[in-house]
């Protein structure tokens, strides 16, 4: 089985609008309510692909038991740690092409609240085979929460898919408990850096050389409609992906990770691992339901995606 984890959830709301104007009213063409957060997007591709997933984070107050209703719905298994305050509302606008997001901060996690989850977590981890972990920490929690997660984990010898960024990756990448995979973009890489890091094949690989990746035993850099560069052990790959019409790009990194995932957890080869992700992350942008993909277009999509050693 699958864990995925979502620290910062939140109900997704998506207005879809012809046009978008600052200072009037503004009328919704159609709108579209989900249970979000980036780990939760990975949990609904995982169960479209037949996978064994189970979800947990933390959740809260009338929005924490709307996505527990809305997960049950969909017959995807949850188990997500109880906290006093709010889980939150996140925005997206989508328009003219364009996307406008407006996002909650969400609740201040106790620190009661944490060490419980921590407890939490650990019992989950023993059941599972491998564990994905998507998004912001909320407030309340240390840049070192994801670390101490991690710890868990290799103490029981679990493999772990991290997707964050900022502060709480960094901790994690100076931490002596590494993940098995990272999926930042180049401006991603260019914080932790402290240096512009462009799609050059020479300028990537030697960003990802860098001591501050070592013991990462896969570096997946994300390049939008240009598709990936990535890092495995001491092998580096280019991912070229086809030209696709764009619905909705929200989620798209996350159903990458789904694909990540799914590919670790089956076992697959590189390149099998590197075509499943950039394919799951275009059918998700080819729909307008974030965190879904249509299955119909897979093996189209999954031929035409060029994976080379470089």
């Amino acid at each position: 089985m699958i864990l995925t984890i979502t620290m910062n959830p939140s109900v997704d709301i998506a207005y879809q609008l012809e046009t978008f104007q600052l200072d009037t009213v503004n009328r919704v063409r159609e709108t579209h309510k989900t249970p979000g957060g980036k780990g939760l997007n990975v949990t609904r591709v995982l169960a479209q692909l037949d996978d064994s997933v189970v979800a947990s984070g933390l959740l809260g107050g009338k929005i924490g038991e709307f996505i527990q209703v809305e997960l049950d719905k969909v017959a995807i298994q949850h188990d997500f740690y109880p906290i006093a305050g709010n889980t939150r509302n996140c925005i997206a606008i989508l328009h003219e092409g364009q996307q406008t997001e407006i996002l909650e901060q969400g609740p201040t996690i106790s620190e009661a609240e944490g060490e419980g989850f921590l407890k939490h977590f650990e019992t989950l981890v023993q059941e599972v085979s491998i564990v994905s972990i998507s998004g912001s920490l909320p407030k309340g929690l240390a840049t070192d929460f994801y670390l101490r997660m991690i710890a868990i984990c290799q103490k029981y010898q679990k493999p772990v898919v991290l997707d964050c960024s900022g502060e709480a990756l960094l901790s994690v990448l100076k931490g002596d408990y590494k993940p098995t995979v990272i999926k930042p973009n180049t401006e991603e890489l260019s914080q932790l850096l402290q240096k512009e890091v462009t799609e050059d094949v020479a300028t990537l690989k030697e960003a990802l050389s860098r001591d501050i990746f070592s013991h990462v035993d896969w570096i997946i850099v994300s390049l939008g409609a240009k598709g990936a560069f990535a890092k495995h052990g001491d092998t580096y790959y280019r991912v070229t992906i086809p030209k696709i019409e764009v619905v909705n790009p929200v989620g798209s990194g996350d159903s990458t990770v789904a694909g990540i995932t799914s590919a670790l957890f089956h076992g697959e080869s590189d390149t099998e691992l590197l075509k499943k992700a950039n394919c799951l992350g275009m059918l998700n942008a080819q729909e307008k339901q974030t965190g879904h993909v249509n299955l119909a277009n897979y093996e189209n999509l999954f031929n035409q995606i060029k994976v080379e050693e470089v």
